[in-house]
Protein backbone atom coordinates (compact mmCIF):
# COMPACT_ATOMS: atom_id res chain seq x y z
CA UNK A 1 0.00 0.00 0.00
CA UNK A 2 2.90 2.23 0.84
CA UNK A 3 4.86 1.67 -2.05
CA UNK A 4 1.45 2.49 -4.48
CA UNK A 5 1.03 5.44 -2.31
CA UNK A 6 4.39 6.55 -3.30
CA UNK A 7 3.80 5.76 -6.56
CA UNK A 8 1.12 8.24 -6.50
CA UNK A 9 2.81 10.60 -5.16
CA UNK A 10 5.68 10.54 -7.96
CA UNK A 11 3.13 11.81 -10.19
CA UNK A 12 3.52 14.93 -10.74
CA UNK A 13 0.95 17.56 -12.11
CA UNK A 14 3.21 19.55 -14.85
CA UNK A 15 0.51 22.51 -15.29
CA UNK A 16 1.63 25.02 -17.67
CA UNK A 17 5.12 22.97 -17.89
CA UNK A 18 2.77 20.71 -19.95
CA UNK A 19 4.42 20.29 -23.51
CA UNK A 20 1.82 22.30 -25.67
CA UNK A 21 1.15 20.69 -28.76
CA UNK A 22 0.13 22.99 -32.14
CA UNK A 23 -3.21 22.92 -32.89
CA UNK A 24 -2.31 21.71 -36.19
CA UNK A 25 -1.22 18.45 -34.82
CA UNK A 26 -4.22 17.99 -32.92
CA UNK A 27 -6.27 17.86 -35.49
CA UNK A 28 -7.86 15.11 -36.79
CA UNK A 29 -6.44 12.71 -39.51
CA UNK A 30 -7.85 12.40 -42.55
CA UNK A 31 -10.23 8.89 -42.97
CA UNK A 32 -8.64 8.58 -46.46
CA UNK A 33 -4.66 9.36 -46.70
CA UNK A 34 -4.62 12.12 -49.71
CA UNK A 35 -1.03 11.26 -51.05
CA UNK A 36 -1.33 7.38 -51.40
CA UNK A 37 -0.18 4.43 -54.21
CA UNK A 38 -3.62 3.50 -54.77
CA UNK A 39 -5.09 7.48 -55.11
CA UNK A 40 -2.09 8.15 -57.51
CA UNK A 41 -2.87 5.21 -59.37
CA UNK A 42 -6.58 5.99 -59.45
CA UNK A 43 -5.62 9.23 -61.13
CA UNK A 44 -3.80 7.90 -63.95
CA UNK A 45 -6.26 5.44 -64.56
CA UNK A 46 -9.29 8.24 -64.77
CA UNK A 47 -6.90 10.57 -66.89
CA UNK A 48 -6.37 7.72 -69.10
CA UNK A 49 -9.65 7.08 -69.62
CA UNK A 50 -11.23 10.66 -70.27
CA UNK A 51 -8.21 10.97 -72.58
CA UNK A 52 -9.44 7.74 -74.57
CA UNK A 53 -13.43 9.22 -73.91
CA UNK A 54 -12.25 12.82 -75.17
CA UNK A 55 -10.71 11.15 -78.02
CA UNK A 56 -13.85 9.18 -79.17
CA UNK A 57 -16.01 12.10 -78.44
CA UNK A 58 -13.95 14.50 -80.37
CA UNK A 59 -13.56 12.27 -83.37
CA UNK A 60 -17.45 11.32 -83.28
CA UNK A 61 -17.99 15.54 -83.63
CA UNK A 62 -15.52 15.54 -86.31
CA UNK A 63 -17.24 12.99 -88.67
CA UNK A 64 -20.79 14.56 -87.36
CA UNK A 65 -19.98 18.07 -88.64
CA UNK A 66 -18.16 17.07 -91.44
CA UNK A 67 -20.48 14.89 -92.53
CA UNK A 68 -23.66 17.36 -92.07
CA UNK A 69 -21.42 19.57 -94.28
CA UNK A 70 -21.16 17.04 -96.88
CA UNK A 71 -24.26 16.29 -97.14
CA UNK A 72 -25.44 19.87 -97.31
CA UNK A 73 -23.54 20.84 -100.54
CA UNK A 74 -24.08 17.35 -102.37
CA UNK A 75 -28.18 17.59 -101.30
CA UNK A 76 -28.27 21.25 -103.33
CA UNK A 77 -26.14 19.86 -106.01
CA UNK A 78 -27.56 18.17 -109.16
CA UNK A 79 -24.97 16.10 -111.38
CA UNK A 80 -25.68 15.61 -115.46
CA UNK A 81 -23.29 13.31 -116.99
CA UNK A 82 -23.37 13.52 -121.13
CA UNK A 83 -21.45 10.38 -122.38
CA UNK A 84 -20.41 9.92 -125.85
CA UNK A 85 -21.88 7.94 -128.09
CA UNK A 86 -21.28 7.28 -131.85
CA UNK A 87 -23.12 8.87 -134.64
CA UNK A 88 -24.05 12.44 -131.67
CA UNK A 89 -22.57 14.94 -131.05
CA UNK A 90 -20.77 15.34 -127.29
CA UNK A 91 -20.14 18.88 -127.09
CA UNK A 92 -23.94 19.65 -129.04
CA UNK A 93 -25.75 17.46 -126.28
CA UNK A 94 -23.52 18.59 -123.16
CA UNK A 95 -24.77 22.16 -124.19
CA UNK A 96 -28.24 20.93 -125.34
CA UNK A 97 -27.84 19.54 -121.83
CA UNK A 98 -27.17 23.28 -120.13
CA UNK A 99 -29.56 25.03 -121.63
CA UNK A 100 -32.29 22.18 -120.46
CA UNK A 101 -30.96 22.80 -117.10
CA UNK A 102 -31.12 26.39 -117.05
CA UNK A 103 -34.45 26.72 -118.48
CA UNK A 104 -35.45 24.71 -115.05
CA UNK A 105 -37.16 26.87 -112.43
CA UNK A 106 -35.57 26.64 -108.69
CA UNK A 107 -31.81 25.94 -111.12
CA UNK A 108 -29.35 29.20 -109.52
CA UNK A 109 -26.47 27.65 -111.47
CA UNK A 110 -25.27 25.56 -114.18
CA UNK A 111 -21.49 24.83 -114.46
CA UNK A 112 -20.62 22.44 -117.31
CA UNK A 113 -16.62 21.03 -116.43
CA UNK A 114 -14.41 22.06 -119.52
CA UNK A 115 -11.95 19.24 -121.14
CA UNK A 116 -9.19 20.59 -118.97
CA UNK A 117 -11.36 20.68 -115.56
CA UNK A 118 -12.33 17.11 -116.79
CA UNK A 119 -8.53 16.12 -117.11
CA UNK A 120 -7.58 17.50 -113.59
CA UNK A 121 -10.48 15.41 -111.91
CA UNK A 122 -9.05 12.19 -113.48
CA UNK A 123 -5.49 13.15 -112.60
CA UNK A 124 -5.18 11.25 -109.05
CA UNK A 125 -6.10 8.16 -110.85
CA UNK A 126 -4.45 8.37 -114.58
CA UNK A 127 -1.86 10.84 -114.34
CA UNK A 128 -1.06 13.86 -115.85
CA UNK A 129 -1.05 14.72 -119.10
CA UNK A 130 -4.37 13.24 -120.09
CA UNK A 131 -6.07 13.69 -123.57
CA UNK A 132 -9.64 13.15 -122.92
CA UNK A 133 -9.89 12.92 -126.69
CA UNK A 134 -8.66 9.76 -126.61
CA UNK A 135 -10.73 8.16 -124.06
CA UNK A 136 -14.37 7.92 -123.75
CA UNK A 137 -14.79 10.76 -120.77
CA UNK A 138 -17.99 12.23 -120.70
CA UNK A 139 -18.85 15.54 -119.74
CA UNK A 140 -20.13 16.47 -116.29
CA UNK A 141 -22.82 19.78 -115.70
CA UNK A 142 -23.06 20.59 -112.16
CA UNK A 143 -26.40 22.84 -111.26
CA UNK A 144 -26.88 24.07 -107.65
CA UNK A 145 -30.70 23.66 -106.66
CA UNK A 146 -32.59 26.83 -104.51
CA UNK A 147 -32.65 25.76 -100.70
CA UNK A 148 -35.94 24.85 -100.37
CA UNK A 149 -36.88 24.10 -104.02
CA UNK A 150 -38.29 20.41 -104.74
CA UNK A 151 -37.92 19.88 -108.10
CA UNK A 152 -39.71 17.18 -110.55
CA UNK A 153 -36.58 15.05 -111.08
CA UNK A 154 -38.57 12.74 -113.13
CA UNK A 155 -39.72 15.27 -115.31
CA UNK A 156 -36.16 16.67 -115.59
CA UNK A 157 -34.63 13.42 -116.18
CA UNK A 158 -37.77 13.51 -119.29
CA UNK A 159 -36.37 16.88 -120.96
CA UNK A 160 -32.55 16.51 -120.41
CA UNK A 161 -32.56 13.37 -122.27
CA UNK A 162 -35.06 14.29 -124.72
CA UNK A 163 -32.33 16.88 -125.74
CA UNK A 164 -29.40 14.66 -124.81
CA UNK A 165 -30.19 10.88 -125.43
CA UNK A 166 -27.28 9.18 -123.21
CA UNK A 167 -27.31 12.29 -120.40
CA UNK A 168 -28.01 10.71 -117.00
CA UNK A 169 -29.47 13.14 -114.04
CA UNK A 170 -28.25 12.17 -110.26
CA UNK A 171 -29.59 13.77 -107.34
CA UNK A 172 -27.01 12.15 -105.08
CA UNK A 173 -29.62 10.22 -102.93
CA UNK A 174 -28.08 7.15 -102.98
CA UNK A 175 -24.47 8.65 -101.69
CA UNK A 176 -26.15 10.88 -99.18
CA UNK A 177 -28.27 7.69 -97.31
CA UNK A 178 -24.73 6.12 -97.25
CA UNK A 179 -22.77 9.30 -96.05
CA UNK A 180 -25.86 9.09 -93.09
CA UNK A 181 -25.46 5.30 -92.61
CA UNK A 182 -21.52 5.75 -92.21
CA UNK A 183 -22.31 9.05 -89.94
CA UNK A 184 -25.09 6.79 -87.69
CA UNK A 185 -22.58 3.61 -87.66
CA UNK A 186 -19.44 5.69 -86.50
CA UNK A 187 -21.62 7.60 -83.80
CA UNK A 188 -23.07 4.04 -82.54
CA UNK A 189 -19.29 3.34 -82.09
CA UNK A 190 -18.55 5.74 -80.17
CA UNK A 191 -21.10 5.91 -77.58
CA UNK A 192 -19.97 2.05 -76.94
CA UNK A 193 -16.84 3.04 -76.87
CA UNK A 194 -17.82 5.88 -73.88
CA UNK A 195 -20.02 3.08 -72.30
CA UNK A 196 -16.86 0.80 -72.06
CA UNK A 197 -14.83 3.51 -70.62
CA UNK A 198 -17.25 4.68 -68.31
CA UNK A 199 -17.55 0.65 -66.93
CA UNK A 200 -14.00 0.56 -66.73
CA UNK A 201 -13.70 3.62 -64.25
CA UNK A 202 -16.86 2.32 -62.53
CA UNK A 203 -14.92 -0.92 -61.89
CA UNK A 204 -11.16 0.87 -61.20
CA UNK A 205 -13.02 2.99 -58.83
CA UNK A 206 -15.00 0.55 -57.07
CA UNK A 207 -11.38 -1.25 -56.51
CA UNK A 208 -9.47 1.48 -55.09
CA UNK A 209 -12.65 2.30 -53.02
CA UNK A 210 -12.39 -1.32 -51.42
CA UNK A 211 -8.56 -0.94 -51.10
CA UNK A 212 -9.06 2.27 -49.49
CA UNK A 213 -11.51 0.98 -47.14
CA UNK A 214 -9.36 -1.92 -46.57
CA UNK A 215 -6.19 0.23 -45.54
CA UNK A 216 -8.25 2.42 -43.26
CA UNK A 217 -10.86 -0.63 -41.90
CA UNK A 218 -9.94 0.03 -38.31
CA UNK A 219 -10.96 3.81 -38.37
CA UNK A 220 -13.90 3.25 -40.31
CA UNK A 221 -14.82 0.40 -37.82
CA UNK A 222 -14.11 2.51 -34.87
CA UNK A 223 -16.01 5.86 -36.07
CA UNK A 224 -18.89 3.46 -37.02
CA UNK A 225 -19.60 1.93 -33.47
CA UNK A 226 -19.01 4.96 -31.58
CA UNK A 227 -21.86 6.36 -33.64
CA UNK A 228 -20.65 8.13 -36.78
CA UNK A 229 -23.27 7.24 -39.30
CA UNK A 230 -22.82 6.11 -42.88
CA UNK A 231 -23.54 9.41 -44.40
CA UNK A 232 -20.40 11.03 -42.63
CA UNK A 233 -17.87 8.02 -43.47
CA UNK A 234 -19.75 8.38 -47.02
CA UNK A 235 -19.22 12.11 -47.64
CA UNK A 236 -15.50 11.62 -46.62
CA UNK A 237 -14.30 9.35 -49.35
CA UNK A 238 -17.15 11.29 -51.52
CA UNK A 239 -14.86 13.92 -51.80
CA UNK A 240 -11.56 12.17 -51.83
CA UNK A 241 -12.63 10.39 -54.30
CA UNK A 242 -14.29 13.41 -56.21
CA UNK A 243 -11.53 15.56 -55.99
CA UNK A 244 -9.03 12.29 -57.40
CA UNK A 245 -11.85 11.93 -60.26
CA UNK A 246 -11.49 15.87 -60.77
CA UNK A 247 -7.59 16.02 -61.34
CA UNK A 248 -7.63 12.88 -63.43
CA UNK A 249 -10.11 14.34 -65.30
CA UNK A 250 -8.43 17.60 -65.88
CA UNK A 251 -5.03 16.13 -66.79
CA UNK A 252 -7.00 13.37 -69.40
CA UNK A 253 -9.65 16.12 -70.76
CA UNK A 254 -6.36 18.57 -71.05
CA UNK A 255 -4.20 16.81 -72.82
CA UNK A 256 -7.07 15.56 -75.24
CA UNK A 257 -7.98 19.25 -75.80
CA UNK A 258 -4.33 20.03 -76.98
CA UNK A 259 -4.49 17.15 -79.49
CA UNK A 260 -7.22 18.52 -81.23
CA UNK A 261 -6.20 22.05 -81.05
CA UNK A 262 -2.76 20.77 -82.38
CA UNK A 263 -4.43 18.50 -85.49
CA UNK A 264 -5.17 21.21 -87.32
CA UNK A 265 -1.62 22.33 -87.36
CA UNK A 266 -0.44 18.74 -87.96
CA UNK A 267 -3.05 18.01 -90.74
CA UNK A 268 -1.46 21.33 -92.51
CA UNK A 269 2.13 19.34 -92.88
CA UNK A 270 0.29 16.60 -94.96
CA UNK A 271 -2.51 18.72 -97.11
CA UNK A 272 -1.84 18.28 -100.25
CA UNK A 273 -0.77 14.26 -100.16
CA UNK A 274 -3.22 11.49 -100.83
CA UNK A 275 -3.41 10.65 -97.32
CA UNK A 276 -4.11 14.52 -96.01
CA UNK A 277 -6.70 14.96 -98.61
CA UNK A 278 -8.34 11.34 -97.74
CA UNK A 279 -8.75 12.59 -93.56
CA UNK A 280 -9.44 16.15 -94.89
CA UNK A 281 -12.58 14.65 -96.67
CA UNK A 282 -13.58 12.59 -93.91
CA UNK A 283 -12.97 14.76 -91.07
CA UNK A 284 -12.58 18.05 -92.80
CA UNK A 285 -10.02 20.60 -90.82
CA UNK A 286 -9.29 18.57 -88.14
CA UNK A 287 -10.54 21.61 -85.70
CA UNK A 288 -12.98 21.02 -82.99
CA UNK A 289 -15.99 24.13 -82.28
CA UNK A 290 -15.65 26.07 -79.20
CA UNK A 291 -19.14 24.06 -78.27
CA UNK A 292 -16.71 20.62 -78.82
CA UNK A 293 -14.52 22.01 -76.19
CA UNK A 294 -17.07 22.52 -73.70
CA UNK A 295 -18.65 19.16 -74.22
CA UNK A 296 -15.63 17.68 -73.55
CA UNK A 297 -14.74 20.08 -70.49
CA UNK A 298 -18.66 18.67 -69.04
CA UNK A 299 -17.65 14.87 -70.13
CA UNK A 300 -14.56 15.33 -67.74
CA UNK A 301 -16.76 16.76 -64.60
CA UNK A 302 -18.91 14.11 -65.43
CA UNK A 303 -16.49 11.26 -65.64
CA UNK A 304 -15.72 12.93 -61.94
CA UNK A 305 -18.72 12.77 -60.38
CA UNK A 306 -19.21 9.02 -62.11
CA UNK A 307 -16.21 8.11 -60.08
CA UNK A 308 -17.34 9.75 -56.78
CA UNK A 309 -20.44 7.79 -57.57
CA UNK A 310 -19.04 4.56 -57.64
CA UNK A 311 -16.95 5.16 -54.87
CA UNK A 312 -19.75 6.12 -52.56
CA UNK A 313 -21.75 3.12 -53.85
CA UNK A 314 -19.03 0.37 -52.76
CA UNK A 315 -18.62 2.46 -49.54
CA UNK A 316 -22.20 1.99 -48.67
CA UNK A 317 -22.00 -1.68 -49.87
CA UNK A 318 -18.51 -2.42 -47.51
CA UNK A 319 -20.32 -0.64 -44.34
CA UNK A 320 -23.39 -2.70 -44.84
CA UNK A 321 -20.81 -5.65 -44.34
CA UNK A 322 -19.45 -3.90 -41.38
CA UNK A 323 -23.02 -4.25 -40.14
Amino acid sequence: MNRSGDEKVSLVDLGRERPQVPATARNMSPIVPRASISGRALVAVVAIMTFLASLTTGTVLLVSASAAEWQSEVSSEITIQVRPSPGRDLDRDAQAAVDAMRAQPGILEVHPFSKEESAKLLEPWLGSGLSIDELPVPRVIVARVQPGTTLDLAGLRARVTQVAPTASVDDHRAWIERMRSMTGATVFAGVGILILVIIATIISVSFATRGAMAANRPIVEVLHFVGAGDSFIANRFLRHFLRLGLEGGLIGGGAAMLAFGFSESIANWFSGTPVGDQFAALLGTFSLRPSGYLVLAMQAVLIAAITAWASRRTLFATLDDID
